[in-house]
């Protein structure tokens, strides 16, 4: 139901209809009068209201400051009755130098800061127009652009301001209207004013050749915008994604350590919530390598100094600033505009265009003013050139008629006068029939036909009136312009930092609970001047050196955990540290998930496309995949398709023609060939490798070129060796053969590996106890045989895991 007031009737509506009007009524409200902003000047109606009432009061650039609660009372009372917070929030914010690319107030106290902290209340601060702000009302007194009734119609505001420089582009706008929402990057004035002289010149110009003079976004805090190609599809469709990171360099000191000194940031970040989130990366060890992190910054200029630890590639950490943090954002552009008081989406050159017949509008409008006032002037003149031309007539005409009215009648009748004409003689002074005035008369009057002829010379000729703009906005470009703060970079890749890491090669040491370092090979090789060393590591007692790696700072790691996900880490991402440090916790390295553990390291020079990895899960599934599938610049990748209360136990790297062995919890193992598994995508799952028993699991996978004999080791510290050929080879998915005899007394297997005599191997029990024994020292016995006891276990300890060292390794663990 709706009343209707005038009638006092009350009649009957559709309730849907009357909320679709109504909401519709309210989004256009939002969209027009208040969120987007006007193509022609760049702002919106709150920004222009401020401006407008500030030029009202008269608070020009080259007067005092006023208080801010005064101008925003004014622009209550008169224009946007819409709540003080909304009128002085923007003010402040046309008042930031970190905001607005050239701010249109000028602030006097505390306008905030680019760390977030809020300006004073309004009464304590003060404003006044900016320099730059008097050009935007310059001529609104010539009748330039249209005026309509305010909110209660008791005065009139300016539609939209004449702004003699292209605004809407300098500054840039951010709004959220309803179901649509604006985002303009500011830019450089000189560029975007050379951008329009440009378009005058030649009308035919398109996107790439504005590029060419607007090379982009000009960004108030400066950085630098990753790839001109994003920057093109943005200007040419006006949406587009900008990637933006902060301005950083590296220092070293004379002691070798070095630190990252980040001197800009991106537009919009918030520079204390940047300090704050490098500060917790720091902390959660997600980011290693950090000794000190101190905010410098003063009133000179941004400045966050990041200390690094010894050994730290500063490179390295800074990628990892600019994926973790707001050193590098993402900038959205929509250029959305309201041109006609309609939304739209516009291009560059659309925009330029816009704001170019705005222009010739302004200045057609105001040569016509100009035109209409000199005309009226000159009307004038020429009734004061006939005055003086009959003088004592006019003189006698006047001392003789009665009143005023009588005289004006009579000089409109005998000398052929106007009345305004008539007017201008009565009022003229005696002074002016002096010959001084006299010729002053002629001369004003011989400068204004010339001025009139002038000016319909402009109206007549489009080409005369587009080379005063284009004149006027050079005169202003020479005022205001400056240097260009944002940087482009060519193409938008991620820094690859490995042509500036030195190829070297190290030593990588994991250890059994998963701390890992990087260390010169250096620091091994110059003990064998010196005697017998051993491996560099403190541990902890329950914990030892697992893998040993001699490799090169320009190999990667892929690490798989039982989650069935492979992790990739640049060998010079790995920390360096001292021979006696313990090393980095790998988990500060990866993004591993709750109850994910690393299974295998592989390390890798290339991609190739000849090698393959071998995986196989608890649940006996097996996949081979080729190795250029996990050359992704991601990591964390899905590895293989674990199905439910599955996981990944081990992988192999192969050249896809060796035979694999796997074998189980309860004492068979299978043979077969490596090419009976057809090469799978990554995300696969795998097939059949053996048929398990119930209760029965896959506990380990040896391949044959890693040694000849296989050496199992059951729960209750039994083990033996023994020789390869004696598993003969069987098809894929058989339930396999007898590799152990498996009592009460020895328990089932703990663990399996493929071994060499001169291999080593350690056995970790459920209690921490950790023994290291040589292979040779193992009994080689058949296949279905009980073994000898590697291991003295106290009651219910049992082994859970053990690990082999080969050759290559322990000649980096002893060097005599």
């Amino acid at each position: 139901m709706v009343m209707d007031i005038n009638n006092g009737k009350v009649l009957e509506v559709d309730i849907e209809n009357e909320m679709k009007g109504a909401y519709l009524d309210y989004a256009m409200s939002v969209i027009v009068s208040r969120a987007l902003p006007d193509v022609r000047d760049g702002l919106k109606p709150v920004q222009r209201r401020i401006l407008y009432a500030l030029h009202d009061l008269g608070i020009t650039p080259n007067k005092p400051h006023k208080k801010s609660a005064r101008v925003v009372g004014e622009v209550l009372g008169k224009y946007h009755p819409h709540g003080d917070t909304a009128v002085y929030d923007t003010m402040v914010r046309m008042a930031q130098e970190f905001s607005f690319r050239y701010p249109l107030v000028d602030g006097h106290g505390n306008f905030g800061s680019i760390d977030g902290d809020s300006a004073a209340a309004m009464r304590y601060t003060e404003v006044r127009m900016a320099r730059l702000t008097t050009e935007l009302l310059r001529d609104i007194d010539k009748n330039t652009v249209d005026f309509a009734p305010n909110f209660d119609e008791s005065l009139e505001e300016p539609e939209v301001l004449p702004a003699r420089l292209p605004n809407l582009l300098m500054n840039g706008v951010s709004g959220i209207a309803v179901g649509m929402s604006t985002n303009i990057p500011p830019h450089n004035l000189g560029e975007v004013i050379d951008g329009v002289v440009a378009l005058i010149d030649n009308p035919d110009l398109e996107v790439k050749d504005l590029m060419k003079i607007i090379k982009g976004p000009d960004f108030p805090t400066g950085g630098i915008i990753m790839g001109k190609d994003k920057i093109y599809q943005a200007y040419k469709t006006g949406r587009g994604r900008l990637k933006v990171r902060g301005k950083a360099r590296i220092e070293e000191d004379k002691n070798g350590k070095s630190k990252i000194i980040i001197t800009e940031i991106p537009y919009q970040v918030n520079k204390a919530r940047l300090v704050e989130k490098i500060a917790n990366l720091v902390r959660d060890e997600k980011i290693t390598g950090i000794s000190d992190l101190r905010d410098e910054s003063d009133r000179r200029g941004l400045r966050i100094v990041i200390e690094l630890k010894k050994g730290t590639v500063p490179k390295v950490i800074l990628n990892r600033l600019y994926k973790y943090t707001q050193l590098q954002v993402t900038y959205g552009v929509i250029m959305l505009a309201l041109v006609d008081g309609m939304p739209r989406v516009l291009t560059l050159k659309e925009l330029l265009n816009h704001y170019l017949e705005h222009q010739k509008e302004v200045v057609t409008r105001r040569t016509k003013y100009q035109l209409d006032k000199a005309e009226a002037r000159a009307h004038i003149l020429e009734g004061l050139r006939i005055a003086l031309a009959n003088i004592d007539d006019i003189v006698q005409l006047i001392r003789e008629a009665p009143d005023v009215d009588t005289a004006r009648r009579g000089l409109i009748e005998n000398f052929n006068l106007t009345e305004k004409q008539a007017e201008a003689i009565l009022r003229m002074r005696l002074q002016r029939l002096t010959g001084l005035e006299r010729d002053k008369i002629e001369a004003e009057y011989k400068e204004l036909k010339e001025k009139i002829a002038y000016y319909r010379s402009i109206l007549a000729d489009e080409g005369k009136l587009l080379g005063i703009i284009k004149d006027e906005l050079l005169e202003l470009k020479e005022k205001f312009q400056d240097e260009r703060r944002t940087e482009i970079s060519i193409q938008a890749v991620d820094l690859d930092v490995e042509d500036l890491i030195p190829e070297e090669q190290v030593v990588i040491t994991l250890t059994h609970h998963g701390y890992i370092k990087r260390m010169p090979i250096d620091i091994y090789r110059s003990q064998r001047r010196g005697g017998k060393g051993i491996i560099g590591i403190n541990t902890k007692e329950e914990d030892f050196v697992e893998h040993v790696f001699t490799t090169s700072t320009h190999h990667y790691f892929l690490f798989f955990t039982n989650k069935g996900k492979v992790y990739r880490l640049r060998v010079f991402e790995i920390p360096q540290a001292s021979r006696q440090a313990r090393g980095t916790a790998i988990v500060n390295l990866l993004e591993l998930e709750e109850e994910e553990r690393i299974t295998t390291v592989i390390p890798i020079r290339e991609f190739d496309e000849e090698r393959y990895l071998v995986m196989v899960t608890r649940n006996g599934m097996i996949k081979k995949t080729p190795l250029a599938e996990y050359e992704s610049r991601y990591t964390g990748l899905i590895g293989l398709t674990l199905r439910d209360e599955d996981e990944l136990i081990d992988v192999k790297y192969t050249d896809g023609n060796q035979s694999v062995i796997i074998v189980t919890h309860r004492g068979k193992a299978i043979h077969f060939k490596e090419n009976e598994v057809r090469s799978m995508g990554r995300t696969a799952m795998g097939v059949k490798a053996i048929t398990l028993e119930d209760g029965d699991y896959v506990v380990g996978m040896g391949v044959d070129s890693e040694g000849d004999d296989l050496l199992v080791i059951t729960e209750k510290g039994y083990g033996k060796r023994t020789p390869l050929e004696e598993y003969r080879l069987q098809s894929r998915g058989g339930k396999g053969l007898i590799t152990a005899n498996i009592t009460e007394k020895n328990g089932n297997l703990a663990g399996v590996k493929v071994v060499r005599e001169d291999h080593d191997l350690i056995l970790i029990t459920s209690e921490g106890i950790i023994i290291r024994t040589r292979v040779e020292g193992i009994s080689r016995l058949g296949r279905n045989t009980l073994g000898v006891k590697v291991i003295r276990l106290e009651e219910g300890d049992r082994v859970v895991s053990l690990a082999r060292i080969s050759p290559e390794e322990k000649d980096i663990e002893e060097m005599d």
